[in-house]
């Protein structure tokens, strides 16, 4: 009696588990990757260096309300995922391929508008003189190395 108990214990333990593991990858799955916004932050902070002229000041403009609009549509994909997730959860057998293929599509679509707002930067880039792209060089090598030195701190050393 003992031994049904804890193997059915063990069952749900390990159910648990699973379900909990798979709604992570797959809310995970769903999000932009790491540091996507990193270089337009970058960006920002020398876009006074740059003495844009009047068509990339323009340029600019679209270029950041499309990486908004991307960003927010990221965000309310996210939301949209996580309460399809809780809904399902909240079922006695929930279905989690449903779930996955929601993020799949959710996974398309934030890649999509990402990859329209990278577009609009990178053209406004290839206007840029040989002195505004040493400014974005600059900025992006020095934000770089901020990001190298603060995930230095944060990793433990390997043991050995």
């Amino acid at each position: 009696m003992i031994a049904r108990k804890v193997k059915r214990m063990k069952s749900v333990f390990r159910t648990s588990f699973l379900v909990a593991l798979c709604a992570l990858s797959a809310l995970c799955y769903a999000q932009p990757g790491p540091g996507m916004g990193e270089p337009l932050r970058m960006l920002a902070a020398v876009k006074g260096q740059l003495n844009l002229n009047t068509s990339q000041q323009l340029q600019w403009d679209n270029a950041a309300a499309q990486a908004k609009a991307a960003h927010d549509a990221a965000r309310a994909s996210h939301a949209q995922l996580k309460a399809a997730l809780q809904a399902e959860l909240a079922k006695s057998e929930p279905d989690l391929a449903s779930v996955a293929t929601l993020a799949d599509g959710v996974r398309q679509q934030t890649e999509s508008a990402h990859r329209v707002a990278r577009d609009a930067w990178l053209a406004l880039y290839a206007t840029f003189t040989p002195a505004q792209k040493a400014v974005v060089r600059d900025a992006l090598q020095a934000g770089i190395a901020r990001m190298a030195a603060r995930h230095a701190r944060s990793v433990p050393p390997a043991a050995n």
